[in-house]
């Protein structure tokens, strides 16, 4: 009788002469609407209740002066204020800088190239502001990529975590994120995809929820439901 590992051999040498090799993939077969859960009537609204359901605080605006006024309120109820700020084609609309620099708050940019400087910045940094690649309605979730100017540890270090984001950037149900609208493009795929749902949490030790271990306690959503015209610096 063979004993286990020769029956465990046996297995991997039929597999690899029927063509299971390293680099090769079976194909998928279509799906059709199987596991699709969509996100009902209204996506805006499914995601606002799911987000909230998650822990997260959504905030939805109307147009980008609103969200920009949205983000600084956030920041200024925060007992610290030093913030990390991300860049982005829809965020850098909001022209955040310029608020935060007329506001005299501290903030340090994500895509700062000094190679010293961004270790402390991003440690000691209060709340990080991010842009979104995506948020899914159907779970409340965020979805971030990895990129220069929007690093992981944008999303991850700071106890706060505030994302904005613009209604087309919201797709139904998970299964959009990965159609044609958003992945399938070349370069699309970045070192790192997250899908953030809610603040960080565990319940390793006696089962016990404890939120904000593995990083932000806090994580709020802007959502910009409207208009995307340029926002003008806020002022003292």
């Amino acid at each position: 009788m063979p004993t286990s590992r020769e029956s465990f051999l046996g297995r991997v040498r039929q597999a690899v002469a029927a063509g299971n090799r390293a680099g090769t993939a079976a194909e998928v077969r279509p799906r059709g609407s199987v596991g699709y859960q969509s996100a009902g009537p209204d996506p805006v609204a499914r995601f606002h209740d799911e987000l909230l359901a998650a822990g997260g605080q959504p905030h939805l605006v109307p147009d980008v002066t609103a969200a920009t006024a949205g983000v600084l309120e956030l920041v200024r109820a925060q007992p610290g204020r030093r913030v990390l700020l991300g860049r982005g084609t829809f965020l850098d609309t909001l022209d955040l800088a310029a608020s935060l620099r007329a506001l005299g708050m501290e903030f340090f940019a994500a895509d700062n190239p000094d190679p010293v400087a961004p270790r402390e910045a991003f440690f000691g940094a209060d709340v990080g502001i991010s842009g979104v690649h995506a948020l899914v309605a159907e779970t409340g979730s965020i979805v971030v990529r990895a990129q220069p100017d929007e690093p992981r540890s944008l999303s991850l270090l700071p106890p706060v975590h505030i994302a904005v984001a613009a209604r087309d950037q919201l797709v139904p149900d998970l299964f959009d994120l990965f159609g044609p609208s958003l992945l399938d493009r070349p370069g699309a795929l970045p070192s790192c995809l997250a899908l953030i749902t809610g603040p960080s949490k565990t319940g390793d030790i006696e089962l016990r929820l404890v939120t904000g271990v593995h990083g932000p306690g806090e994580v709020h959503v802007v959502l910009v439901t409207g208009g995307l015209q340029a926002a003008s610096p806020v002022v003292p």
